[in-house]
């Protein structure tokens, strides 16, 4: 079965920047697009971003526009988010997730992603 392992994460001080990764492992990967999405303490799960695997179309949530960016390596079936002038407020866990071929529906509808990674944790300190 694929699994999808996030790595990257950390602290860092606010107005820092941060990369996280997502690698996709296994027999198989056709994934229609993958996403990262973040929770922190005491609040609901939101996506940041995401990504059409084969197209590239991207979601960004308003929060984050211009200072995050999705993108993704095929030959290695990863996904990065590059995270720039980072803020307290982006801290949370991070997850990475992945959404089937056939699934329909907007991009950062987090019913419509089938895999989910265990998370890394970004840190950023005031």
């Amino acid at each position: 079965q694929v699994q999808l392992v996030e790595s990257g994460g950390g602290l860092v001080q606010a107005g820092g920047s941060l990369i996280i990764s997502c690698a996709a492992s296994g027999r198989t990967f056709t994934a229609s697009a993958m996403g990262w999405f973040r929770q922190a303490p005491g609040k609901e799960r939101e996506c940041v971003a995401a990504i059409v695997w084969s197209g590239g179309n991207t979601y960004y949530a308003d929060s984050v526009k211009g200072r995050f960016t999705i993108s993704r390596d095929h030959a290695k079936n990863t996904v990065f988010l590059q995270m720039n002038s980072l803020k307290p407020e982006d801290t949370a866990l991070y997850y990475c997730a992945a959404r089937g071929v056939l699934r329909l529906g907007a991009l950062e509808n987090s019913q419509t992603y089938d895999l989910w990674g265990q998370g890394t944790q970004v840190t950023v300190s005031s």
